[in-house]
């Protein structure tokens, strides 16, 4: 039993090792919103077990004191506090944070789109970026929330609204599109997933999501390659049926969301070098109304550093992504009508 137990702890410990950097001195406070959900109690585990997170803000509706009283018990330096909508709930807990994730919001069901989600979605979103707007205007805002493509917008105009929007601060969270499409590719080639790094763009949803193969090399062809698209387009569907009314995918997105806020507390640490793909405010498509595109973003202390381009694409790729950027020209235009409509409700 002993040795059983000495053999957990110890792989248990490499993985806080692996999965996060050494234990920095800054003092970072981080909040999530909807933290008791599906997504959000998985999100706030990782986030304990993160070393460069010293005091985590649990907020929800319901049930964050207890996802905090549970998490606080893990040995792990941060401090962790739930909090609920009485009183000043969601000021304090949003006060002196410097990341804030929002995964607050209904999940689909068999037979839902994300765009089935919206408008419930919408008034959420809507509701806890004003909140974060008011309480901690510079912090870093990642938007979990589906459909990100729409929520995303709908916070910055809520930002907007209040004078205190910086594009630089503000981010959609894909990076569970890019760990899809390494895990999927590494399926079909036999290779190591954890060395896979498949360049996603576009948006989060469907048709918008633009696995770049090319980019690292790799050719697939006919059904194969159509069955990759698709699978890594509509992965989420895959878990939704999969669960059977009973969930999403909350535990891929819980690691993905930890996986990005690790990189922005790198980048906001003084590490150098931090790419990650991101949905953000970006001039690369804005010609085309376009005005939010996930591409890589080189991460800093300020947020977003650099947005890089979308790069050498196959003809292929190409026309995935014209149908990309003509449904996400709609999806970001449908966030901006519905919050500007519904501002103050």
């Amino acid at each position: 039993m002993f040795a059983a137990r000495q053999i957990s702890q110890s792989v248990f410990g490499a993985v806080q090792r692996r999965t996060f950097s050494a234990t920095a001195s800054n003092a970072t406070k981080v909040a999530v919103l909807g933290a008791a959900g599906g997504i959000g109690q998985p999100l706030s585990l990782l986030l304990k077990l993160n070393p460069r997170v010293t005091e985590l803000a649990l907020y929800d509706i319901k049930g964050a004191p207890g996802v905090a009283a549970d998490i606080s018990h893990i040995n792990t330096k941060s401090t962790v506090k739930g909090y609920e909508p009485s009183g000043a709930g969601i000021k304090e807990c949003l006060t002196g944070a410097e990341i804030v994730l929002i995964p607050a919001g209904v999940p689909r069901k068999p037979g839902m789109t994300r765009d089935d989600l919206f408008n419930t979605n919408a008034s959420i979103v809507r509701d806890l970026a004003k909140a974060a707007a008011d309480a901690c205007p510079e912090a870093n805002i990642l938007v979990i929330a589906n459909p990100v493509n729409s929520t995303v917008p709908i916070t910055a105009e809520v930002f907007k609204s209040k004078g205190v929007y910086n594009p630089k601060r503000l981010f959609g969270v894909t990076t569970l599109d890019v760990v899809r499409a390494s895990r999927f590719i590494s399926q079909l080639k036999s290779t190591d997933p954890a060395t896979e790094n498949i360049t996603v763009v576009g948006g989060h949803s469907g048709a918008t999501i633009v696995p770049l193969l090319s980019q690292a090399g790799y050719t697939l062809e006919g059904a194969e390659r159509d069955e990759y698209i698709k699978r890594v387009q509509f992965g989420g569907d895959e878990v939704v049926q999969a669960k059977g009314g009973a969930g999403s995918a909350t535990l891929s997105m819980a690691m993905a969301g930890a996986r990005f806020a690790e990189s922005l507390l790198k980048a906001a640490q003084g590490q150098s070098g931090v790419v990650e793909p991101t949905y953000v405010d970006s001039p690369l498509y804005k010609d085309q109304g376009v005005t939010y595109f996930a591409s890589q973003v080189e991460l800093g202390p300020n947020g977003v550093e650099k947005i890089h381009p979308v790069g050498k694409v196959s003809e292929f790729e190409q026309g995935l992504l014209d149908v990309c950027l003509k449904d996400l020209k709609s999806n970001i235009e449908k966030g901006e009508k519905w919050v500007k409509e519904n501002m103050g409700n």
